[in-house]
């Protein structure tokens, strides 16, 4: 699915009503109707819903709800926050047409005083402001903000929180800033939906379709996309009868050193659960029996040094190498990597300590072979770049990082992203909390090495690792909750994930 600006979401707006074509009366009235068939389905008629409505689309989208809903016997009332001048378009026409309804009352809001008097079971619904806001809240908005967000009753949003931008929030008043339970996002999810530091305001979020014009959505140049399966399907390989082990790759993954053997051994295992035809896993000599033992479908090579990386055996036979899961980061292993960065003639999925060492040797960036895939955490990603003052930021750098060393950055969290050398991203739109547990990130780089050596393309490596890491981790947490969820189950559910996504 293509994201979008909340300027381009407006231009597909006019797109629509110019090449549909219908009335700007009727786009709205369509969306409303999107977002009472949810309230519909989610709250009873014993709820008293309070509509705050304010001067533009989204107070007209209250407007039309607040006049949709009493005509299913919900007791509606709209809250009008007065600026001095009157309504204007499809606004004015919703007010006028809930006047005539003559169901709902209808309140100006001068002041602060004018706000009503609520009970636990009210329903609150922001339709203050859009996503065109280009400033805070401030005056009278930002404090019925304040007013509704010290309210214990559960609040709904149009489309987006009112005060919240759609991209960048860095300069906002988080006080200014509805914290809603739930927001009806329409046709698109806005791209700060899918940053952390906004799940305080958006709440859950659920995207509903108004139909807008399918050409204008084509023709809209956007690089940002949000994974949806027919993403990950087409870009998974087809199997044929007479495929052997031979022809399904061979991948060399070098991890582990002494007291971090675990990573070895969940990025071994994760690899081939991945579909590889042959794994080499390189470890310290100390680690060969447990290697061996964990993991009996591996192969063994074994470095000089008994207790970490300082070699690397003969890469000639391997289709993509694995580097960095319990590494450790001494000098000797730093060395060795460098070696490998220069001799490396396949791509490279470089994780945890091979990105620590990188961060310490900025220089050695340039020796990235192209087709690499970096999957830092956070944290390891600030190391790389320098720090942001928000995720928009950090997904600026993450795709220039991904532009400049003709990489692909995957950057893990909550909605992981994937910034490939084109400039693209990619949010991902499968995982769950439960996945936030040692070892997880051990797990995706086996997954993604374990796809790039059967001969996938280093950004569908990624995409369709990140996804089924994800979805083998939903399917996990069915079983064994998000609370009990360890790496291992998002390995043994695996399998599952890519039934269900080739189902």
């Amino acid at each position: 699915m293509k994201l979008f600006t909340t300027k381009q979401i407006a231009d597909l707006d006019k797109y629509t009503i110019d090449n549909e074509p219908i009335t700007d009366i009727d786009l709205m009235e369509r969306a409303s109707m999107q977002m009472t068939n949810w309230m519909i389905q989610n709250f009873s008629t014993e709820h008293r819903l309070l509509f705050f409505a304010g001067p533009g689309n989204n107070g007209g989208d209250a407007l039309a709800m607040a006049r949709q809903l009493a005509d299913f016997n919900y007791q509606c009332e709209v809250y009008l926050l007065d600026f001095g001048k009157d309504l204007k378009g499809a606004p004015q026409i919703n007010r006028n047409r809930l006047k005539e309804q003559n169901k709902v009352k209808l309140t100006t809001l001068k002041s602060i005083n004018d706000f009503p008097q609520l009970t636990e079971n009210d329903i609150l619904v922001d339709g203050f402001f859009g996503s065109g806001l280009s400033r805070a809240l401030e005056g009278l908005a930002g404090d019925l903000v304040k007013k509704i967000n010290q309210q214990l009753n559960v609040v709904v949003s149009v489309d987006i929180p009112s005060g919240l931008m759609g991209e960048a929030n860095e300069d906002n008043i988080e006080d200014h800033i509805i914290r809603a339970d739930f927001t009806l996002t329409l046709q698109f999810p806005k791209i700060s939906f899918l940053f952390a530091e906004n799940e305080q305001f958006v709440g859950q979020w659920e995207v509903l379709p108004i139909s807008l014009h399918p050409d204008g959505i084509l023709k809209t140049h956007s690089p940002y996309f949000f994974l949806e399966p027919s993403d990950v399907i087409q870009r998974l390989p087809l199997r044929s009868k007479f495929e052997h082990k031979g022809s399904l790759g061979h991948a060399l993954l070098i991890a582990g050193s002494y007291g971090k053997m675990g990573a070895a051994v969940l990025a071994s295992n994760a690899c081939l659960r991945a579909g590889v035809g042959l794994l080499t896993t390189h470890v310290p000599h100390m680690g060969y029996s447990i290697i061996q033992t964990a993991v009996p479908e591996a192969m063994a090579s074994i470095d000089q040094h008994d207790s970490m990386f300082t070699s690397f055996p003969n890469l000639e036979p391997f289709s993509a190498i694995g580097v960095g899961p319990g590494l450790g980061q001494k000098q000797n292993s730093q060395r060795a990597l460098c070696d490998l960065l220069e001799q490396s003639a396949v791509p490279l999925v470089l994780d945890a300590d091979a990105l620590n060492i990188l961060s310490g040797n900025k220089n050695w960036l340039e020796k990235l072979p192209d087709g690499c895939i970096l999957t830092p955490h956070p944290g390891e990603f600030r190391r790389l770049v320098g720090e942001t003052r928000s995720s928009f930021e950090a997904i600026k750098q993450q795709i220039a990082f991904a532009v400049q060393y003709r990489c692909t950055v995957v950057l893990k969290g909550a909605c992981t992203s994937i910034a490939t050398p084109e400039g693209e991203l990619f949010w991902n739109s499968t995982g769950n909390p439960g996945m936030a547990t040692a070892g997880s990130g051990d797990a995706l780089t086996g997954i993604i090495l374990g796809l790039l050596a059967q001969g996938m393309p280093s950004v569908d490596a990624a995409i369709v690792g990140v996804y089924l890491h994800g979805m083998a981790g939903d399917i996990a947490a069915n079983t064994q909750s998000e609370y009990a969820l360890i790496a291992g189950d998002i390995i043994n559910n695996l399998g599952k994930a890519f039934l269900k996504i080739t189902s």
